[in-house]
């Protein structure tokens, strides 16, 4: 019969085996991003992946500490994706507006007066 520690051992091993994966893989999105809001969405998946990275040392190790930082960590990772999701909306909304206004301003009819000597005091004799 097989010992519980070691399927657990096993089963750790296993899964900071996975969670490197895709502490690596998220990270290089954070890099390779294309875009700002990927990045944002790369960051919150690296605070998720170290979550699972240090639940998972807790329970190999049984340092129930570890428990508290994962807790911690996932608290301030919450905080800072929603200010940098505020960030990319408050971006928007200001590209938003300089666009209205600069497309407002390349739509004005360009007002050009054409002269012809005679017509120019219609009225006045």
């Amino acid at each position: 019969m097989i010992d519980p520690s070691a399927i657990v051992s096993g089963a750790a091993a296993v899964a900071l085996v996975i969670l490197g994966l895709a502490f690596l893989l998220a990270g290089w999105r954070v890099v390779a991003g294309p875009t700002l809001p990927d990045r944002i969405l790369a960051l919150d998946t690296l605070s998720g992946t170290a979550i699972g990275f240090i639940a998972v040392l807790a329970i190999k190790t049984g340092f129930s500490l570890y428990i508290d930082i994962a807790i911690s960590l996932g608290l301030v990772g919450f905080l800072a994706t929603v200010a940098f999701a505020r960030f990319v909306m408050s971006r928007a909304t200001v590209a938003e507006r300089y666009s209205e206004k600069t497309a407002g301003a390349s739509k004005k009819p360009k007002v050009t007066a054409k002269r012809s000597g005679k017509n120019d005091r219609k009225g006045k004799k």
